[in-house]
């Protein structure tokens, strides 16, 4: 690992998309959201996945021109249609208008058709509660999880987000619907390290932590097994009946292709309900009352904590990053791939 600053890579990141034909502020906008998730430590759905997300421009998959353009709306519910445009950039836009409706109306629903792989689902629930608003949201994905009595990916992993404001910290949870994301178990993988608990099974169905078994098996582990399969199946459900999009079933199997995707964005405004003073209060009161339980000897950590630390020392000593990929991103900003 080389550890290289947040506004270099981000430079980087700009003007290989912009040598891909992005115009340059959205080139700047889908530039950051890849370096943030890096710089997060979210390496899977930061810059390891960029090389991916360019190969699917080429491969006609992601319409760099591609806007979401409004096809209804009721009130405070919209749905959206993402033209098959970059999915950060899509889903970022539906975020920001969902907070705008929640700050109308005290909530706000965005459902978002035709779209792309959003990257880091946690994105989207950072920017709910940097605006101090509370966020929900979730995608469905390609079959790539098996449902609880079969060997057979006829699921998405459907990563759900939940976000909550707080000006200690915010809450951010962040999961999919297996137990690790494949981008999870190649990161793994890739340093040479077993995961820490049981991921999937291998080929002869037995539980493992070896990432590259349950890469090769196809069958990652559902959270809470049966319960984590549920819900994948309602998280499906509603993304496809919401924003009149896709289900899983109907996406194509192949990573490379991977679109038309259905996503919802759902924000709710606390300070329409009541003070910020008494939101922070319940926020800290919870959070506090857990800090404070005994360790049975691992840290205990609220979702986004993290986050936050790994931001900050990242921020101060650079981001690692993969010298090989790093390489890679050099030589096509140099124009010899």
């Amino acid at each position: 690992m080389i550890r290289i600053s947040f506004d270099e890579l981000t430079g980087t990141l700009c003007r290989i998309l912009e040598r891909s034909g992005f115009e340059n502020e959205r080139a700047k906008a889908c530039a950051r959201l890849f370096a943030e998730t890096t710089l997060d430590g979210v390496h899977s759905h930061g810059v390891n996945r960029f090389p991916r997300f360019l190969e699917m421009i080429q491969n006609g998959t992601i319409d760099i021109h591609g806007r979401p353009e409004l096809v209804r709306k009721f009130a405070a519910i919209e749905q959206w249609d993402g033209r098959s445009g970059p999915g950060n950039l899509n889903a970022s836009a539906c975020m920001a208008r969902a907070i705008h409706l929640s700050q109308e109306f005290g909530i706000g629903c965005v459902a978002l058709a035709n779209t792309n792989h959003w990257m880091r689902g946690g994105t989207y629930g950072w920017q709910a509660a940097e605006a101090g608003a509370i966020g929900i949201c979730w995608t469905n994905t390609m079959p790539n999880l098996p449902a609880w009595g079969t060997a057979i990916p006829n699921l998405g992993n459907n990563p759900l987000v939940v976000a909550v404001p707080r000006p200690g910290g915010h809450i951010v949870l962040d999961m999919a619907m297996s137990q690790f994301s494949f981008g999870a178990l190649a990161s793994y993988r890739e340093r040479g390290l077993l995961l820490p608990v049981d991921g999937g099974f291998d080929i002869t169905g037995s539980l493992t932590r070896d990432p590259a078994a349950i890469e090769t098996s196809q069958r990652p582990l559902p959270i809470g097994y049966w319960k984590g399969s549920g819900l994948a199946i309602v998280l499906d459900m509603m993304a496809a009946m919401i924003s009149g999009g896709l289900a899983t079933h109907q996406i194509l199997q192949d990573p490379l292709r991977e679109t038309s995707l259905s996503q919802v964005f759902i924000c709710l405004s606390p300070s329409k309900i009541q003070s910020e003073d008494a939101s922070t209060r319940i926020s800290d009161e919870i959070i506090g009352f857990i800090l404070q339980s005994p360790s049975s000897g691992e840290p205990i950590r609220y979702p986004g904590q993290k986050v936050v630390e790994t931001r900050t020392e990242n921020l101060a000593h650079g981001i690692p990053v993969r010298k090989s990929l790093w390489n890679e991103l050099s030589s096509l900003l140099q124009g010899a791939v």
